[in-house]
């Protein structure tokens, strides 16, 4: 049996890839200094987990898993560098599980995990393999071995590990500036993007109310002409191949038609809110079908998926006060927006936003880009910046972000242990009819998790 080693296994990544191996009867070993919520799940398969990374855990190790957040001096991966043994990136491991497969492969800076969340659970009855970037209640984890040719999962653009792969199908949802200290340019984001594309086999779906990707595509001279391995998709531009007509909101749901080539194939209805949301329904409604799921089942799973947990997650409801807790994994300027719109569109009174940012480099490359992601909230208090483990030397501050935020009602809690009382303390004053949204890619759940649990001790 081969044995393979996980260097940052408990990471969402890394762990739904582990799991998998195990399934496939790999002898699984891994080291983390950190524990995640599927660190236990990884124990119960018989996944071994250390501590710690030292070298002397990896005897007998054929194979060696690195995350993209490892270094080089990591002695483990020193190690391994050192005796010869085989050492593949997360993407690459993944690639080559995918590109053996029918894979079906979800790229874009953002709405990835919703969109991939979206496409597990309408072909869930064909028995795909799943890796994804969060926990789906529909599987109860981050990844599932299937025992059909079909497989789903994130492609990642942020190192570019995402050109690793040669899926058979692909959805591109949208192409921004992003992880800029990899990248540089949009432009080298549009070239990454404009070769996925091109690896992609048998059809990519594209959504061309993202200007860059319409760029992608003019520039390949195949927007007016119907080539079969690029299929278009919009909320309302009637020009594309898929689209979204008679869009309304009715008892909290987002209730819509969707067209394929002029026809009108049913009306469909979301539980999770926003325009972007059905978006990211689009591509999956087509593939599910074209792969031979019916309709009806289609719009069963899609009014039933709730997304991965972080995505509008509610995690109190106190329905006599009409007072909510969302914990939401938003952290771009654009999905920030899109998802307080969305909010916006169902919730009443006031939307109070607590919000911790992620990467001073994030930060820096994409400031003037948060002065209105905060249209739509009625405050917002920032948390200190989350490092994600990078240094602190891209010469940007919170107070930066305070000042460019266009809204006026932002303030600063530089206290995260504050934060929890003086929320607690806002929420039991509060006179009703008020959503904290809780939002961010780093440890901001604990906290709103935190809370929420107290709020329901106390008061059900």
């Amino acid at each position: 049996m081969k044995k393979i080693y996980f260097i940052g296994i408990n990471g969402i990544g890394m762990s739904g890839l582990a799991k998998i191996m195990k399934t496939k009867k790999y002898e699984v070993v891994g080291a983390d200094i950190s524990v995640s919520s599927v660190s236990e799940e990884m124990e119960k398969m018989g996944i071994k987990i250390y501590r710690q990374h030292l070298a002397d855990q990896m005897k007998d190790c054929n194979m060696v898993i690195a995350s993209s957040a490892i270094k080089p001096d990591n002695p483990e991966y020193d190690y391994a560098k050192k005796n010869g043994i085989k050492i593949l990136k997360r993407g690459e491991l993944l690639a080559m599980l995918l590109n053996s497969e029918t894979g079906i492969a979800i790229a874009g800076t953002h709405g990835k995990t919703t969109t991939t969340s979206m496409m597990s659970s309408a072909i869930l009855s064909l028995d795909p393999t799943i890796v994804i970037g969060g926990v789906l209640p529909e599987i109860g984890s981050n990844s599932k071995t299937g025992n059909s040719e079909y497989f789903v999962a994130e492609a990642d653009e942020s190192d570019n590990s995402f050109l690793y792969m040669y899926p058979k199908y692909s959805v591109i949802t949208n192409v921004e500036e992003d992880h800029m200290e990899n990248h540089g340019t949009i432009e080298n984001i549009k070239k990454s993007f404009s070769m996925f594309i091109d690896q992609t086999k048998i059809e990519t779906i594209v959504c061309i109310d993202n200007k860059n990707i319409v760029e992608i595509i003019n520039s390949k001279k195949l927007i007016n002409q119907k080539i079969p391995q690029i299929t278009t998709y919009s909320a309302r531009d009637r020009n594309a191949d898929i689209y979204a007509t008679d869009i309304k909101i009715e008892d909290q749901k987002t209730i819509y038609d969707v067209c394929v080539h002029g026809e009108n194939i049913g009306r469909f209805a979301l539980a999770i809110p926003g325009e972007h949301n059905i978006l990211n329904s689009l591509p999956v409604i087509y593939l599910a079908n074209k792969f031979g799921v019916p309709i009806e089942d289609i719009k069963e799973a899609l009014v039933n998926c709730k997304g991965a947990k972080r995505r509008y997650d509610i995690l109190y409801n106190n329905l006599e006060k009409d007072i909510k807790i969302i914990d939401d994994y938003a952290h771009h300027p654009t999905e920030i927006k899109a998802t307080l719109n969305g909010a916006r569109s169902i919730e009443k009174g006031d939307i109070i936003v607590i919000f911790q940012p992620h990467r001073y480099s994030r930060i820096k490359f994409l400031l003037n880009k948060f002065k209105n992601a905060f249209d739509y909230a009625t405050e917002i208090v920032l948390l200190p910046i989350y490092s994600a483990g990078e240094k602190d030397e891209f010469g940007v501050t919170i107070e930066d972000l305070e000042h460019t935020i266009l809204n006026k009602n932002v303030s600063i809690e530089k206290g995260k242990e504050n934060i929890k009382e003086k929320i607690r303390e806002k929420i039991l004053n509060s006179n009703g009819h008020q959503v904290f949204m809780f939002m961010g890619a780093g440890d901001i759940s604990k906290i709103a998790h935190d809370i929420a649990n107290r709020l329901e001790k106390e008061n059900g």
